[in-house]
């Protein structure tokens, strides 16, 4: 027996088989599990999970027959799910942060306005409010050397969407005019070592205008995802020290140090 597994906010998202079969479609059905998962009960934890365990048994039954991968949209298995799902509040930690963030912007939600179940922004009457969420998410890889300088870095970004509008208009998202993709650009640009676009996006204005215009589907989907490898000030700096202090001990101290600028903050830091 083979396990193929996915790690979700601290959950194991696993599947068994006696066969030899693909693990990268493998992993790929575990993590449109997890996204339509999310999707249907707003938050994807053990709480959550508990409290929706008959809309997740449900889901599941629609997007595999006899072990095959059926309907892994979401958008598609709107059609087929019947039940609501129960709402989960967010942590005290998220919601800690969700207060700070709206006493410093009134403009500006925290990221986890958008853990609401798609279902029920589309109960009762339709979606009053019509809203649409944006986020930037970047994975930071950085690599520093013994006196704490940047030996290598990279950026892995994406622009994620999770679109409560009625009516489902075309939408049309601007980036900057100078974004280069590849090497090349003038000083001051941004540049993009390489990009994706989500399968909605049409390209018919984004060499002339760096303009995408899309219709965007049920749940969330990434617009972009990108990668950068240029010179960028991380956020924090890490400071290693490692001291001999007998023929079989050594003493490792690692200082890190918040390199932020003032007008930002970190919220939900785990070290």
């Amino acid at each position: 027996v083979t396990y193929i597994y996915i790690k979700r906010n601290s959950l194991i998202i696993a599947c068994t088989t006696r066969f030899n079969v693909s693990p990268s479609a493998t992993i790929e059905l575990l993590n449109r599990m997890a996204k339509v998962f999310k999707d249907y009960c707003g938050i994807l934890t053990e709480e959550s999970i508990r409290k929706n365990f008959i809309l997740i048994y449900e889901l599941l039954d629609e997007m595999l027959d006899f072990g095959y991968p059926q309907i892994t949209s979401t958008e598609m298995l709107k059609s087929c799910v019947h039940n609501e799902a129960v709402l989960v509040k967010p942590t005290s930690t998220l919601a800690a942060a969700s207060s700070m963030l709206s006493m410093s912007s009134n403009k500006t939600k925290a990221s986890s306005a958008a853990n609401i179940p798609i279902t029920m922004m589309s109960a009762k009457g339709g979606n009053s409010k019509n809203e649409i969420y944006v986020d930037i998410v970047e994975r930071l890889t950085v690599l520093f050397n013994a006196s704490g300088f940047v030996v290598n870095s990279s950026i892995d970004g994406s622009i994620l969407m999770k679109s409560f509008l009625s009516g489902n208009p075309e939408l049309r998202l601007a980036l900057n005019e100078d974004l280069v993709i590849g090497k090349g650009g003038a000083y001051g640009s941004v540049i993009l070592d390489d990009c994706n676009f989500h399968e909605c996006v049409h390209l018919d204005e984004f060499e002339s205008s760096r303009t995408l215009h899309f219709l965007p589907p049920d749940g969330e989907f990434s617009v972009l995802n990108y990668r950068i490898t240029a010179d960028f000030r991380p956020p924090f700096k890490i400071y290693p020290t490692i001291e001999e202090t007998g023929s079989y001990k050594l003493d490792a101290v690692i200082v890190i140090r918040a390199d932020i600028p003032d007008g930002n903050y970190g919220s939900n830091v785990i070290i």
